[in-house]
């Protein structure tokens, strides 16, 4: 049997035709559930950062209110009640210690609210403990998570 040149390049021509049409609708799904993958895995990390930095800035608020109880240690129990502001601090008042703790409250609670979405704060005392024991607690909302957040510093003084 004798093939001429004329058969073999009309036979090599009908096996390359390219992708047909389904092939290229499978690699087209293929190609679109992996990026759906990359696109999630990039929601989830940024999601991850910012709840991370919540908790960074909740450590921060609560480490900065027992700075604040260290630095005022003969209103203690003051700590744990309301806060008032008697223009303690930039205000040109000489502040009793129990003053100085309302006043450090206030501000302090005002800072929590405004790092934190819905962020709350307080202070319980225990002097039933020797040394003193206080309790600061940072509450907030963090997206993505049906219950709030919070933060709890012991510190003895």
């Amino acid at each position: 049997m004798i093939i001429s040149n004329n058969n073999l390049r009309h036979s090599a021509r009908k096996r390359i035709r390219g992708f047909s049409l389904v092939e290229s609708l499978v690699a087209l799904v293929v190609l679109s559930v992996g990026l759906l993958g990359v696109a999630r895995m990039y929601v989830y990390s940024l999601q991850s950062g910012r709840t991370a930095l919540l908790n960074s800035q909740a450590v921060i608020l609560a480490a900065d209110m027992a700075d604040r109880i260290r630095a005022n240690r003969t209103a203690g129990i003051d700590y744990a009640g309301a806060a008032a502001n008697f223009g303690c601090i930039n205000g040109g008042v000489d502040c009793t210690p129990t003053q100085m703790a309302a006043n450090d409250l206030l501000f302090w609670q005002a800072e929590v609210a405004i790092a934190l979405p819905n962020g709350q704060a307080g202070v319980a005392v225990n002097v039933a403990t020797l040394p003193t024991t206080f309790v600061i607690t940072v509450v907030w909302n963090d997206a993505g998570s049906p219950q709030p957040s919070q933060y709890q510093l012991t510190v003895q003084i």
